[in-house]
Formats: C-alpha cells, sequence, structure tokens
C-alpha cells in the first residue's frame, strides 16, 4: 500500500532536506553539472535518520543516477527510509513512465518529482496528475533567465533548450489543478549564492493556489524565513544543511515551525 500524504498541514510552511544520490553516495553537483560533484556520505539512508532525529517532517530524495539515464533506482532505499523514520519523502529522478510513478508511490513516496518530463511531455504529466491527484505529484521545473529576463527551461541535463517558457508552461500546470511546484534556478543551484527570491515572489504572484517550492543557492538560515516571506510554500535545503552552514533546528526556528 502506498503511503498515504500527510495533507493535514498541506498549507504550511515545509522544509524539505534533500539527499541527492550518485552511485550509493550522498552528493550534490553544482548547477547539475555531473563533473563537478561534491561527496557528502556514503550513507543515504543514515542520512535521512538523521535528518529524521533532527525533527524533520518531509525529506527531498533524488536519484541522480536515473535523472541522466532514466529507471528510478532507488526503490529500496525509499521503502528502507519509510520504515525506519516515518518522513514524508518527494522523490524523483528519472520518472519516465506511468508504471515509474505507480512504483513510487506504492514502495511509500508521498510525493513523486517529475522534472524534465514535465517540459517534454506535459500531457501525459497531466494526465497523471487527474489520475493520482495533486497531492501525489510534485512538478519541477528548472529554469534559466535569458539575455532579455525571460525565464526558459532547458532539458536534458540543462544542455539543451526546450523553446518553452516557465511562466506560460506553469500556467497551464496551475490551470489543471497542480498544486506542488519545485522551481530551481538553474544559475544558483549548488553555489551558495542566495536563493532567487525575486523569481518565487514573482511564481508566488502568478501561481496563487499553487505552493511554491524554493531550490538552489541556499546558503544561511535567513534564507528559510525570507522564503516563507515572499510566499512560498517550502524550502529545500541541500548543501548548506550538508555542510554545516546551520541546523535543521536553526531552520525550523528561522521558519516559525517549532
Amino acid at each position: 500500500m502506498s503511503a498515504v500524504p500527510d495533507t493535514s498541514a498541506a498549507t504550511a510552511f515545509q522544509l524539505y532536506p534533500a539527499i541527492d544520490v550518485r552511485g550509493g553516495r550522498v552528493v550534490r553537483l553544482a548547477q547539475g553539472d555531473y563533473d563537478r560533484e561534491t561527496t557528502y556520505g556514503d550513507d543515504p539512508l543514515a542520512a535521512a535518520q538523521a535528518y529524521a532525529a533532527q525533527g524533520a517532517r518531509w525529506l527531498h530524495l533524488v536519484d541522480l543516477d536515473a535523472a541522466r539515464a532514466g529507471g528510478y533506482t532507488l526503490l529500496p532505499l525509499l521503502q528502507q527510509i519509510r520504515a525506519s523514520t516515518g518522513l514524508q519523502v518527494q522523490t524523483g529522478g528519472g520518472v519516465r513512465s506511468h508504471g515509474d510513478v505507480a512504483a513510487l508511490l506504492q514502495a511509500g513516496a508521498s510525493r513523486v518529482v517529475i522534472g524534465s518530463l514535465s517540459v517534454r511531455a506535459p500531457l501525459q504529466v497531466l494526465g497523471w496528475l487527474d489520475e493520482f491527484g495533486p497531492e501525489r505529484i510534485t512538478v519541477a521545473l528548472d529554469a534559466r533567465q535569458d539575455a532579455a529576463g525571460v525565464w526558459q527551461l532547458p532539458i536534458h541535463g540543462w544542455t539543451e533548450g526546450s523553446g518553452v517558457l516557465l511562466d506560460a508552461l506553469a500556467v497551464r500546470y496551475a490551470q489543471a489543478g497542480l498544486a506542488h511546484l519545485l522551481c530551481t534556478d538553474i544559475a544558483r543551484d549548488g553555489m551558495l549564492t542566495g536563493p532567487n527570491f525575486a523569481l518565487y515572489r514573482h511564481l508566488v504572484a502568478l501561481l496563487p493556489q499553487v505552493q511554491v517550492q524554493a531550490s538552489g543557492g541556499v546558503h544561511a538560515v535567513t534564507d528559510v524565513s525570507q522564503a516563507k516571506a515572499a510566499g512560498c510554500g517550502g524550502i529545500v535545503l541541500g548543501r548548506a544543511l550538508l555542510e554545516g552552514r546551520f541546523t535543521l533546528a536553526q531552520a525550523f526556528a528561522q521558519a516559525g515551525a517549532c
């Protein structure tokens, strides 16, 4: 039986400590570049358990191997995390088919993150949104601002243009009932330069019914309160937590969630 998502606080600001896994290790990439990888440990389960012990309610789990090659590989890890921590897990990487979504939910995912396919095959993803429900799907749109200031949505590891604009696609999903949008400013991902709060304020105003998750660039605990002030529904905490720049307890205090 798949996990039942925690909807009791669906509109509360959420913290999503992130674990990116590649080759069985906890890693982070700089701006999505697989050649710019930093390793933070070889036990993703222990990392998840540590976050749970620190009071985490959610975990953002990414299969980097699958994100590149397709075919989600972390089902056993997902099941172990769910069984040993009780964390609500938002997870993705390499989700390509209806079967992938169903398998992740069956294994205990609370939400399935769909990234590049959301750009390449929106009709397919819209169908899944309708079938599985808005609380079970997170659309992830990774954006890059062009010279004219327009937010574009690159694909294939951010190496190719899709010709699709962030605003147009986000509105399309919102009109179909999307509840959770994760948006990453590619230029800031893994760079510890601070999130792009102007982007998130823009999205919150554009999509008033959608919980927008800030992602990319978090470097200080005050980024948490700034994301909440910008109207975001949550924030993904990756490298800054892994490097001890602040603790999860401090992040909860900033969010006013303690």
